[in-house]
């Protein structure tokens, strides 16, 4: 951000420079200008400044939020070993056979939900 607060000093530099008198309304416009380039310029840095604290911050807390999860919950590998095999039971899945005949029970579900959609 270093480099605005330069171009705002060049500006004011010229102003200077060329002796832009802030008597005129145009010297006036000028000086003007040049200031409040000069006030965004210094907030802009204190907010990026702010900002980087702020994520600093924020870094400081994720990284003690790791170790309280890490404290808790202890290591992610050895909770979902267990897990690994999920999704290999449900495989076999569509292998089933299933019932042909249409007096069966097991067919009076589908009769219903087809009644449940009318």
């Amino acid at each position: 951000m270093d480099y605005l607060l330069q171009k705002v000093a060049y500006l004011r530099g010229l102003v200077e420079g060329l002796g832009i008198d802030d008597s005129t309304r145009e010297g006036k416009v000028l000086v003007n200008i040049v200031d409040t380039l000069d006030a965004f310029a210094d907030v802009l840095n204190d907010v990026i400044e702010d900002q980087e604290d702020l994520e600093e911050y924020v870094n400081f807390i994720d990284e003690d939020l790791a170790d309280v999860e890490e404290d808790i919950y202890g290591d992610d590998d050895e909770d979902f070993d267990e897990y690994d095999d999920y999704d290999e039971d449900f495989d076999d899945f569509d292998d089933y056979d299933y019932c042909d005949d249409e007096d069966c029970c097991c067919h009076d579900y589908d009769d219903d939900f087809e009644d449940d959609e009318e």
